[in-house]
C-alpha cells in the first residue's frame, strides 16, 4: 500500500498528516508556533521561514513514526497552508523576508494606494482589495527596507514556500497566489499591472501550477534524511479555505461551503468571474481548474462565542467538565430550550461583507427583556449569537447572489461550529435550505490529500477522488414557518446594524475592526 503526506503551515500551528490511499487519517503531528514581530514596526508579524522550517522536519518524522509505516511507502507530498502569506527571495533561493497572513504593518501604504490608484479597478482584476492582500505590504518593504527589495529574485506563498524547501523549485498555484493582490483571476496568471504598482519585474514571478500536478521530485537531502523513495514526488496543494472546500466534496459549479471557525467562510463555486458591481465580495480561484469562489467572511463569529464562554459561563464550564462534555455543547443544549428568535436580544458583531468599504460596528447586545429574566439568560444569549452567525451568512449569500445570479440550493456546513447540530438546524432554518455535515469536518488536510491523489493518478479527478472520500455525515432540512419568521428577524437586525455604526463612525463607539482608510 502506498500513503500519501500533507503538510499544513497554519496561521497558528504546523501540522503534518499521514493518509492512506482510502483518505482514512493514519497520524497526525502538530505543533503551534509562534510569529515574531522581528521588525519592531507596530503590526508587524513575521514568519519566522527558519525556525517553522525545523517545526515542519520535525513534524515530518513524528506522523510517519505515528502513522507506523516506512517513509519510502509515502508516494506523494501535497501542501496547503494560511493565505496571504508571502515569502521573498533572493537569487541564491535564499529566505530574506516573509510575514504571516495576520501582519498589519502596512497600513499607511493602503492608505497611500486607496489615495492614489482605483481600487475598483484592482478589484476587478484581482478579485481583492487592498485591505489584506500582499499589495501594501510589498510597497512597505520597498519603502522601509529598499535593501531587501532590491535583493528580490523571486516570491512565493507560504504553501509554495514549503514546496520549494522540498523541492528548490519556485512554482505556485491560484488559490493562494488569487489571495496575492498580484494576481489576474480571470486569466489565472500573475498581472504585469498589478507588479507594477510596487516596481516589481515579471521576472520576480514563479510559475503558475494547478493544484494536483507534480511539482517536482525531492530534494536529495530530504528524501535522504528521511528514506522517502526516489520516485516519491510533491504536489501542488493549495489555500486553506479552497482547499477545504475541495475536502468536503464542493468542486462542481453552484456548490457551497461554509467554514464556520474563527472567522467563518462563505464559498460559492462558479464557472466564471463576473466581479460584484459594488466590489463587495471577495473572489478567489478554487483549486478545481477552470472554476473560481465567491467569498464571503464573516469576521471573528467563532471568537465571540469564546468570549462568551469565558467571560460570562464559568459554572456552566464546570458542568460541562463533570459531564465530560464540552461547554459549547451544554450551551447549546441549553440554548435549544429557547424559543426562536431569543427573545428579541440582537447582537451586533459581524457585519454583511462589503469589501471595499469594510467595517464593523462596536460588538454589542441589544433588546434585552428585562420583566423576562428567565428567558433572558445565558441561554437566550448564546441563541442570539448563533442566530446572529447564521444571519451574517445568509447576509453574505445574499450579496454573492447579486453577483452571481444564484442563491444555493443547499450548503455544506463544516469547521468547529458544525459539530453543534442545534447550531445546524439553526442554519437551516435562517437559509431556507438544506444544510449537509460531512464526516471528516476539519477538511482542509483531506483537500491536500485529495490534490496529492489526483496528482500521482489515484484517482482520475477531483470529482471521482471526492465522491470516494468526502462522505456526509447528515443533512437538516429547513422548516419553512420558521424560516419565513427568520426571515423577518433578518431584516429587522440588518436595519439595526447601520444605526449602531453610524456611533462608531462618530467616534463614540470603537469598531470592532475597520480596513485601513475607512
Amino acid at each position: 500500500m502506498k500513503y500519501f503526506l500533507v503538510i499544513d503551515a497554519g496561521t497558528g500551528s504546523g501540522r503534518v498528516v499521514v493518509f492512506d490511499e482510502a483518505g482514512q487519517q493514519l497520524a497526525i503531528a502538530q505543533e503551534e508556533w509562534t510569529h515574531q514581530n522581528f521588525s519592531g514596526v507596530p503590526g508587524a508579524i513575521d514568519f519566522d521561514t527558519e525556525a517553522n522550517w525545523q517545526i515542519i522536519l520535525k513534524l515530518i518524522g513524528e506522523a510517519v513514526s505515528r502513522a507506523g509505516i516506512s517513509a519510502s511507502q509515502v508516494r506523494a507530498i501535497s501542501t496547503t497552508s494560511m493565505r496571504e502569506g508571502i515569502v521573498l527571495y533572493n537569487k541564491d533561493g535564499q529566505e530574506i523576508w516573509a510575514c504571516s497572513n495576520v501582519d498589519a504593518r502596512s497600513s499607511d501604504e493602503a492608505i497611500w494606494l486607496r489615495e492614489n490608484v482605483s481600487e475598483e479597478r484592482f478589484y476587478q482584476i484581482t478579485g481583492q482589495t487592498f485591505s489584506i492582500s500582499d499589495v501594501p505590504r510589498l510597497l512597505w518593504v520597498k519603502r522601509n527596507l529598499p535593501e531587501v527589495f532590491a535583493q528580490i529574485d523571486s516570491f512565493g506563498m507560504i504553501s509554495d514556500w514549503i514546496v520549494t524547501k522540498l523541492t528548490g523549485e519556485f512554482v505556485t498555484e491560484p488559490t493562494n497566489a488569487s489571495t496575492s493582490g498580484f494576481f489576474d483571476i480571470a486569466k489565472r496568471n500573475w498581472s504585469k499591472e498589478m507588479l507594477e504598482l510596487v516596481e516589481l519585474s515579471e521576472d520576480v514571478i514563479p510559475r503558475v501550477q494547478e493544484p494536483g500536478t507534480i511539482a517536482g521530485q525531492l530534494k536529495p537531502e530530504i528524501r535522504q534524511r528521511f528514506g522517502f523513495a526516489p520516485d516519491t514526488v510533491v504536489v501542488m496543494g493549495g489555500g486553506d479555505a479552497q482547499l477545504g472546500t475541495v475536502g468536503v466534496g464542493a468542486v462542481q459549479k453552484g456548490n457551497a461551503v461554509i467554514l464556520g471557525g474563527t472567522f467563518w467562510q462563505q464559498e460559492v463555486n462558479v464557472d466564471n468571474v463576473i466581479p460584484h458591481p459594488d466590489c463587495k465580495v471577495r473572489i478567489n480561484a478554487h483549486a478545481v481548474p477552470d472554476m473560481w469562489q465567491y467569498e464571503g467572511i464573516s469576521f471573528q463569529l467563532g471568537l465571540v462565542m469564546r468570549w462568551f464562554r469565558d467571560g460570562f459561563c464559568h459554572r456552566e464550564k464546570d458542568i460541562a467538565r463533570e459531564l465530560g462534555l464540552s461547554a459549547y455543547t451544554l450551551l447549546a443544549e441549553m440554548a435549544d430550550t429557547i424559543p426562536q428568535g431569543a427573545s428579541g436580544i440582537i447582537p451586533i458583531h459581524s457585519d454583511v461583507m462589503n469589501y471595499l468599504h469594510w467595517k464593523h460596528a462596536a460588538p454589542s447586545l441589544l433588546n434585552f427583556d428585562i420583566n423576562n429574566p428567565a428567558n433572558n439568560g445565558k441561554a437566550a444569549v448564546f441563541r442570539a449569537l448563533m442566530e446572529n452567525a447564521a444571519f451574517n451568512c445568509l447576509g453574505n449569500l445574499k450579496i454573492i447572489q447579486e453577483a452571481s445570479g444564484h442563491f444555493p440550493a443547499e450548503t455544506i456546513f463544516a469547521g468547529g461550529a458544525s459539530n453543534s447540530p442545534v447550531w445546524c438546524q439553526i442554519l437551516a432554518n435562517v437559509l431556507g435550505i438544506p444544510v449537509k455535515v460531512p464526516v471528516v469536518r476539519e477538511s482542509t488536510a483531506l483537500g491536500a490529500f485529495i490534490c496529492a491523489a489526483v496528482g500521482v493518478g489515484h484517482f482520475k479527478s477531483f470529482a471521482e477522488a471526492t465522491e470516494a472520500v468526502s462522505l456526509m455525515e447528515r443533512v437538516h432540512l429547513p422548516n419553512p414557518r420558521q424560516h419565513e419568521r427568520y426571515l423577518e428577524q433578518y431584516e429587522r437586525w440588518r436595519a439595526v446594524y447601520p444605526q449602531l455604526l453610524e456611533l462608531a463612525d462618530r467616534g463614540l463607539t470603537q469598531h470592532m475592526w475597520r480596513a485601513p482608510g475607512e
